[in-house]
Parts: C-alpha cells; sequence; structure tokens
C-alpha cells in the first residue's frame, strides 16, 4: 500500500512537473556494451522513429548569425552548422541565392587553411562519421537534385555529384553524403536540447576562385533555396520545421544577427508575392521612386525572363540594379542633393564628398507587385570609402552588370530588416527592425495552432539562456523530491 501511494506522488509530481514549466525529459535505452552494435548507429535508427512521431509539430530552429556585410570585414553573413557523429563544428556563409549545403571535406583541392574572420576551419571525413552513408545516383533525392541542376551523377561509380559556379567566378564540386545536422530547437517557449535530422550536404573536394582566399574564408555555404536539396526543404518533408524561414541582419560594425527556420512574427512586416516556378526568390519589382517621384524606367525592364528580374540573394553583399535602369537611379539620387554636396568618381563608382550628415540625402521606393515598398535610406543605398579633410566620401552602393537587366537585392539592402521567406505561401515579407533585439517566431503545429517563442541567438541570447537554465533548476527540484520520496519509501519498508 505504502509503495501504490508512493508511487501515486512520483506520477503526480512527473506530471505537474513537465505542465508547468514544459520540462523534456529524454529517455534512452541502456543496454550492454558487448552486444557488438554502436551507440551512434542505435541513435540514428532513434531518431528516425523520432521523426515520425513528430510529423504532425513543426519546431522552430534556431541559427547563430555572424559576420557583417562590411566589405573591410568579412562581407558576408555566416552561421555554424553541426554535421556528423560525433558532431563537428562548419562554419557556412548563408545564401538565400543557391539551394545546397556543402562543407569543404577532407583531402580537397584548393580549400583555404586558415581564415580571417577568427574562425577555426574545418573538414568533413564522412569515415569518420559513423551516422555518414553516401548518396547513390539511383537515390531519389539525388535524381530531384539533377531536375533543379543541383546534382549530377558520374557513370563510373554510381555516386550523385555537383558542380557549382557562382556569379564572383568562384567554384567548387564534389560528392553528396547523408549525415546528422544537431540543432537547437524550440517549441512552446522550451529549449529542447540535441536535436537532430539526417540531410543530405556537399562534401567539397575541389575549390576555385574567392573560395580558396585565405582572408575571409569559410567552411561552406549553406543554400536556403527553395528546391527539393536545400536544407528547408529537406526538414519540411521531415516534419522537422515549417516550410518558412526567417533572418534579421545587423548592419553595425559588429554585425551578427538572427537566423530561424520559422516564421518571424511582426506587425508591420509587409510581403509580396513571389514570381512562381522560378529556382531563386523573384519579386515583381513595378517601379523605383526617389523622393516620391517615379523614375523614367519602362517596368518591363524589371519583368522576369531569362537573366532579367529581381532577386532576394543574401549571398550578394551589395546590391545591383539593371543596367538600363542604372543611370537614371544615379542621376535622381544625385539630382536631389544640395550643391554643397561634392560628386566624385571613384574607380568608376559615383561618389559624394559628405560633410554634414546623410539626411541630405534623398528616400528611395523599391515599388513591388502587391502595394509593398521596401524603403531605402541613404544608408541602404550608400557604402563609405574613406576621408578627405571634414568629410567622408561615400559611394553608391549600388552597381550594374555589364549587358544583363538583372536586379539583385544583397546585405546591403536586406540588412537592419526582418526578411521573411514564406515558402508555403510562396511570398517574401519585411519591415525595419532593431536585429539586436529578439523576436517572436511562429511554427504552426498540428492541432492547426501557432506556438509564439522568443527566439534568438540559442547560444548567446541571455533570456534564454536564463530560461534554459529555469528550466534546469526545475527539473532538479523534480529529481529532489523524487530522491526524497524514495528515500522516505525504504525508510518506511
Amino acid at each position: 500500500m505504502v509503495a501504490a501511494v508512493i508511487l501515486f506522488i512520483v506520477t503526480v509530481l512527473s506530471a505537474a512537473a513537465i505542465s508547468s514549466s514544459h520540462v523534456t525529459l529524454t529517455l534512452e535505452r541502456a543496454f550492454p556494451s558487448n552486444h557488438g552494435v554502436e551507440l551512434s548507429y542505435l541513435k540514428a535508427l532513434d531518431s528516425f522513429r523520432h521523426q515520425r512521431f513528430l510529423q504532425s509539430t513543426n519546431y522552430v530552429v534556431d541559427f547563430p548569425v555572424k559576420g557583417s556585410f562590411d566589405t573591410s570585414k568579412a562581407g558576408l553573413y555566416f552561421t555554424k552548422v553541426n554535421l556528423g557523429t560525433p558532431p563537428r563544428e562548419f562554419y557556412v556563409q548563408i545564401d538565400t541565392g543557391s539551394d545546397v549545403l556543402w562543407v569543404s571535406c577532407a583531402s580537397c583541392n584548393g580549400c583555404p587553411q586558415t581564415s580571417g574572420l577568427q574562425i577555426q576551419l574545418n573538414y568533413f571525413d564522412p569515415q569518420s562519421s559513423s551516422t555518414s552513408s553516401f548518396i547513390s545516383c539511383s537515390d531519389q533525392r539525388c535524381k530531384n537534385g539533377v531536375q533543379s541542376s543541383d546534382s549530377s551523377c558520374s557513370g563510373r561509380n554510381n555516386q550523385c555529384t555537383y558542380i557549382f559556379q557562382y556569379g564572383d567566378g568562384s567554384g567548387t564540386s564534389g560528392y553528396y553524403v547523408s549525415d546528422l545536422m544537431h540543432f537547437a530547437s524550440i517549441t512552446e517557449g522550451s529549449l529542447l536540447s540535441n536535436s537532430s535530422a539526417p540531410v543530405v550536404f556537399g562534401c567539397s573536394n575541389q575549390q576555385s576562385g574567392d573560395l580558396t582566399k585565405s582572408d575571409r574564408a569559410i567552411d561552406g555555404i549553406f543554400g536556403f533555396g527553395q528546391q527539393g536539396m536545400s536544407v528547408i526543404s529537406q526538414l519540411s518533408s521531415q516534419g522537422i520545421a515549417p516550410r518558412v524561414f526567417s533572418h534579421c541582419l545587423k548592419g553595425d560594425s559588429n554585425g551578427g544577427g538572427l537566423l530561424v527556420l520559422g516564421e518571424i512574427v511582426e506587425p508591420n512586416i509587409i510581403y509580396s508575392p513571389l514570381v512562381p516556378s522560378q529556382p531563386h526568390y523573384n519579386l515583381n519589382l513595378l517601379s523605383i521612386s526617389v523622393n516620391g517621384q517615379n523614375l523614367p524606367i519602362d517596368s518591363a525592364i524589371f519583368a522576369t525572363s531569362n537573366n532579367r528580374g529581381t532577386i532576394i540573394d543574401s549571398g550578394t553583399t551589395l546590391a545591383y540594379i539593371a543596367e538600363e535602369a542604372y543611370n537614371p537611379f544615379i542621376n535622381a539620387i544625385t539630382a536631389a542633393i544640395p550643391q554643397s554636396v561634392r560628386t566624385v568618381l571613384s574607380r568608376g563608382n559615383q561618389c559624394y564628398l559628405v560633410t554634414t550628415s546623410l539626411d541630405v540625402f534623398p528616400q528611395v521606393s523599391l515599388n513591388f507587385a502587391g502595394g509593398a515598398s521596401l524603403v531605402l535610406g541613404p544608408q541602404d543605398y550608400l557604402i563609405k570609402q574613406n576621408y578627405i579633410g571634414d568629410g567622408s566620401v561615400w559611394c553608391i552602393g549600388f552597381q550594374k552588370i555589364p549587358g544583363q537587366d538583372v536586379t539583385i537585392l544583397g546585405d546591403l539592402v536586406l540588412k537592419d530588416r526582418i526578411f521573411v521567406y514564406d515558402l508555403a505561401g510562396q511570398r517574401i515579407g519585411w519591415a525595419n527592425y532593431d536585429c539586436s533585439l529578439s523576436v517572436n517566431v511562429s511554427a504552426s503545429t498540428g492541432n492547426g495552432r501557432s506556438e509564439f517563442v522568443n527566439a534568438g541567438d540559442l547560444s548567446g541570447s541571455t533570456s534564454l539562456r536564463d530560461g534554459s537554465h529555469k528550466l534546469i533548476n526545475r527539473s532538479g527540484i523534480f529529481a529532489l523530491f523524487v530522491h526524497i520520496t524514495l528515500i522516505c519509501y525504504f525508510v518506511f519498508l
């Protein structure tokens, strides 16, 4: 009878602790080590089973952000991913202009050895990970990648491979592997540790161009495109994360920001529909206005077609405007500033010698379909170059690509704003925001509700760190109650 009472008390305490503090208990099977089965292998099998359990729930997955748009520093934003078993850390550039996550691998030819970004470079070795496996040409994931030009097949060894060339002339090639990605995920306001899921990513064994330079070297590129090979698509298909992600990139000299797989919820966000059936995040730019006056530019210049259109790309540092719109854009800004601001040319770029504040420069609006305008202040289209006497030289950060009428909005424009990539709703939204602040993120759940969490850099957010600390303390108190209760039980026996 006493044992039954004690068991009832323990059960009630368990339920009370879990309901009041959202404690998550992780249960693992214990077995003798002489069974001859690697623990990592069994954990991987359990992971697949857990994913089936969680098919009805989407979690918010958080990645830390480092780097800056400042070309005198990093000139790029990057995050950290943990891959393999045991997990290894890799720093990868955040790139919404490509689909695939790839990292430098062992025996890579041309991969940099050191980085000027004060990070330790790593190399992924499939042979050293107990959960790694190669992707064959017959694998459906490889076949899907072939359709989007993200993968190809070698007839010699039946191995799924890739070759990527980027706009700056750099390139990489390698093969695909499948392994566990470990990440921080949150749901119902609680931090869930040791979350993982299998993902397919590229193993780079050849690099060229700027990717080989040590001054801004990283371990790879994290493609956030919408094709099937992207991690956002893979995790969404497994029910791990919603089919939406958001970022908020800090524009100050320290850089950093927020990156979450989930929808940042902010009342001021406005949305514009994505152009359908495009490999990139294309929006329909209708016009450009300076100080409220539309520029004399034919809107057909911005229409999406082969080598035309407007692309949102976090992997681009500056911004690029269709060649036919470039001169009207520059001329309108120059005409709007007072004569006290001297115009100068620096290496072919339109620049200005400014001795006062940037408030003398006009407001620029990029007007998109759906009635959404991206309003740019001077700091969103000007970049400081150097000082001359009592003034400083600011240059137009918008460039043109000779012979092309493509518009690419890179980090210069994306910084200091929330950007939401709603793949399920086929739209992109934005709002001005202080990216040093926390945000609310929504992840739709199986019952149709939305859970809101106070998300941020889980590795550095004080509020989240304190929250998880309180969670541990409550768990400890519960364990103490159970411990005391069991002692009482044995005493009464």
